[in-house]
């Protein structure tokens, strides 16, 4: 099935967005074609995108939006259950790595879970954003840790996390 994807605009700079069957599949910002890389042939179309782009513009104007359906990555039934948990974490709220390791059923693997959030692509379908360390702290994260920072605080969850 082929990709189909689009620039979006975000107000962290220009993101890419594609999907696959109606599904989305990809989404990330600062990033041109090369995050196609892997995912399959990929031709531009702006209108596959189009409900997309509106829920996305929704969410960064405050609005509490689903990107689905997804096309849910991961190689693993573990990678795939990681995804999965992360994506019903509600908007505004936080789980720990550990905590997502735990509902993916493998207490204990909360680094594992780390490194699949460090390569999601699908930054706000899978909020790895909501993901923090242990005691709150923010973690790390691909989009660098302010902007970590400004999704949590546009979501109302961000004030907690000032002192990280």
């Amino acid at each position: 099935m082929t990709l189909k994807f689009d620039f979006v605009p975000t107000p962290f700079g220009r993101g890419i967005a594609a999907v696959r069957g109606g599904r989305l599949a990809l989404l990330k910002w600062d990033a041109g074609s090369e995050a196609l890389a892997g995912l399959g042939f990929a031709e531009r179309d702006p209108k596959a995108l189009r409900p997309f782009r509106k829920k996305i513009a929704r969410y960064f104007a405050g609005g509490r939006v689903t990107l689905g359906p997804l096309d849910l990555p991961g190689s693993t039934p573990f990678a795939r259950r990681v995804y999965a948990a992360v994506a019903r974490i509600p908007y505004g709220r936080v789980r720990t790595y550990g905590e997502v390791a735990e509902a993916a059923g493998r207490p204990g693997a909360a680094r594992a879970v780390g490194r699949l959030m460090a390569r999601n692509p699908l930054c706000l379908g899978i909020p790895c954003h909501r993901v923090v360390a242990a005691g709150g702290k923010l973690g790390g994260f691909g989009g660098g840790v302010d902007r970590k920072r400004r999704l949590l605080e546009l979501e109302g969850a961000g004030p907690k996390f000032m002192g990280n």
